[in-house]
């Protein structure tokens, strides 16, 4: 039995999973650090059920290793385990009430605690998620809120070192869903046990993890902070995946001072700065300039150039989409096609804001466009 001398809740030790000739994950070393929240977050198909899987006990890896507090747990059924999972739709039991689907974990434990304990421990599970006096409640007379706060206390009851939620909050629409983000953020803060996310929704992972690893293909592009994942991508993939950016691609020219210039098609030579995370591009390799839409601004062509930008191009609005806090302008910029552009609601007072068909100009600051690979 293998030990790790690092004591993190969980870690993968050159971890593969075949199904067949399909290499669902492919060599991952990972380290989960104790007591954060911690998110899996790609497309379909990348890896990260899997890798959720294999810590639950559901799957086991074809190669490696994954250790749960520093104990090789391979080869070791799911329940006998430190771990309980949510799942996407729930699985309450729908024939047991509220108090008897909570108290299930604990009736499986050998030896069974008392009838006494039993209603205790339900007692402060049902107050830790804000369901007290629902203990008779049947599953389905439940919102999907309600429903997803029982299927966390029955998750919690038991005290797992880890709890596994495989996008559960998928199933809840948008002011539901981000009231339960919130609610998660705070019961993780609570009870201060490891909380394991999947989830392929980008807003999710970033406004309630602490740490996020983006996968693609089986394997880990980048672990790291929601900021630093946003701010400092290493490549192109994760600065598309994590937020919205406009790619400007081209071929790399020379660095100085930590700035690399990008040469699009069109001959017009942009700069930025290289993320401390990205692999730097030699001259002449394809490369890209992201810029974040809401670090562009857009003005009408008579206003001064902003003091602080350096770049300056003229455009004309295509599309404009009005989101509450911000407007989102699509305009097609002079030699660089379509640039997204997200105006906040203070700028759009000031200019009056645009139509479809206005000539305008957008501008940004050099330093707050990203060289990145192109891939």
């Amino acid at each position: 039995m293998t030990e790790s001398k690092d004591h993190h809740d969980i870690e993968f030790q050159k971890v593969t999973k075949r199904f067949g000739d399909v290499v669902a994950v492919d060599s991952v070393d990972l380290s989960i650090p104790r007591g954060g929240f911690f998110s899996f977050l790609g497309p379909s198909g990348c890896g990260k059920t899997t890798s959720l899987r294999m810590i639950a006990g559901f799957d086991q890896p074809t190669e490696g290793d994954v250790l749960i507090e520093g104990r090789s747990v391979v080869g070791i059924p799911a329940y006998r385990r430190p771990v309980n999972m949510v799942f996407q739709h729930y699985a309450l039991f729908p024939h047991l009430n509220v108090f008897d689907n909570i108290a299930y974990g604990l009736r499986q434990v050998k030896p069974r605690p008392a009838k006494a304990e039993v209603t205790k421990s339900v007692g402060e599970a049902l107050d830790l998620v804000r369901l007290a006096g629902f203990e008779k409640r049947r599953t389905w007379e439940l919102s999907g809120g309600q429903q997803q706060r029982v299927a966390l206390a029955r998750a919690l009851i038991n005290h797992p070192t880890v709890l596994l939620l495989d996008e559960p909050l998928a199933a809840l629409d948008r002011k539901l869903r981000r009231e339960m983000q919130i609610e998660l953020q705070t019961l993780q803060r609570e009870v201060g046990i490891t909380f394991i996310l999947v989830t392929h929704d980008q807003e999710e992972a970033l406004s309630m993890s602490d740490s996020i690893c983006i996968m693609l293909d089986g394997r880990i592009v980048q672990t790291g902070g929601p900021t630093e994942l946003y701010d400092e991508p290493a490549n192109r993939y994760v600065a598309d995946f994590v937020g919205k950016s406009n790619f400007i691609a081209g071929r790399a020219g020379e660095t100085a001072d930590g700035h690399t210039s990008i040469e699009a098609a069109t001959g017009i030579v942009l700069v930025g700065r290289r993320p401390r995370t990205a692999q730097a591009l030699a001259p002449g390799a394809a490369g890209v300039i992201a810029i974040r839409p809401e670090l562009i601004s857009i003005d009408s062509p008579s206003e001064m150039l902003p003091q602080e930008a350096d770049v300056r191009v003229p455009a004309r609005v295509r599309n404009r989409i009005f989101l509450g806090e911000q407007t989102e302008y699509l305009v097609e910029a002079e030699g660089l096609g379509e640039i997204l552009v997200r105006a906040p609601k203070h700028a759009e007072a000031m200019t009056g804001g645009f139509n479809t068909g206005d000539q305008v100009q957008i501008s940004w600051r050099s330093a707050t466009a990203l060289v990145l690979e192109d891939r």
